[in-house]
C-alpha cells in the first residue's frame, strides 16, 4: 500500500512538473521569427525538464518535460511539426540529468549541501549541455528529411537555434540550482521527496548522510 501511495504521489508530481514546462515555455518565452514562418525562441521551459528530473528521477522527470513540452508545441501552430522531436530531446534531458544525479552522485540520498548543489549543478550541466549540442543537429536533419525543408533555411534555423539554446541552457542551470536548492529542504520537511533509485533496489533513505 505504501508503495502505491508512492507511485501515486510521484504521478501526481508528474503531472504537476509537466504543467510547469508547459506554463513556462507557453507563456515566459520570445519568440524569434525564422524564414519560413518558423522560428526558434528564449524560454525557460529547459528549466523544469531538469528541475523534474532532480526531483523525480530520470525517467519520470524525463516523462514530465517530454509530455509538459510537447503539448506546448501542439497547441503552437508555428512549432506543432516539430513535437516529436520535441518530445525525444526533452525526455533525454531528464534521462541524462537523472542519470548523473542520482544514478552517479545519488544527491536524493545525501543531508551535505554543498554536495548536493555540486552535483545539482553537473547534472543540471549535462543535460542541458546535450540538448545545446543535439537541439540544432537533429533539429537540421529533422527539418531536412522530415519535414522537407530546403537545406539553406534548416541551416539557418539550426544556427540561430545553437545560440537560443546556449542562452537557454545557461539561464535554465542557473535557475534550477537556485529553485532545486531552496525547494528540496522543505520538500523533505514535508515528506514530499521520496529517495530516488534510478534502475537499482532502495538504497538509504533520503537524509542518510553520504559518505
Amino acid at each position: 500500500m505504501k508503495q502505491k501511495n508512492q507511485t501515486v504521489v510521484k504521478l501526481a508530481q508528474t503531472a504537476l512538473l509537466a504543467a510547469l514546462c508547459f506554463v513556462s515555455f507557453t507563456f515566459l518565452q520570445i519568440k524569434i521569427p525564422m524564414p519560413g514562418g518558423d522560428a526558434t525562441s528564449l524560454h525557460i521551459g529547459n528549466a523544469f525538464c531538469v528541475l523534474a528530473a532532480l526531483l523525480l528521477g530520470g525517467g519520470y522527470g524525463g516523462l514530465a518535460g517530454a509530455v509538459g513540452m510537447t503539448i506546448a508545441d501542439m497547441l503552437d501552430p508555428v512549432y506543432i511539426t516539430g513535437a516529436p522531436k520535441t518530445f525525444v530531446l526533452k525526455l533525454c534531458i531528464g534521462l541524462i540529468t537523472g542519470l548523473v544525479a542520482h544514478r552517479i552522485a545519488h544527491i536524493s540520498e545525501s543531508t551535505d549541501k554543498k554536495y548536493v548543489f555540486k552535483w545539482s549543478v553537473i547534472a543540471s550541466v549535462c543535460g542541458l549541455g546535450f540538448n545545446v549540442i543535439a537541439d540544432p543537429i537533429v533539429g537540421y536533419f529533422y527539418k531536412m528529411y522530415i519535414l522537407g525543408q530546403p537545406q539553406e533555411m534548416a541551416s539557418v534555423l539550426a544556427k540561430w537555434s545553437t545560440a537560443t539554446t546556449f542562452v537557454n541552457a545557461v539561464v535554465s542551470t542557473v535557475l534550477v540550482a537556485a529553485i532545486y536548492n531552496v525547494l528540496r529542504p522543505a520538500l523533505l520537511k514535508a515528506g514530499l521527496l521520496n529517495a530516488v533509485t534510478e534502475g537499482h533496489g532502495m538504497r538509504n533513505p533520503v537524509g542518510a548522510a553520504k559518505m
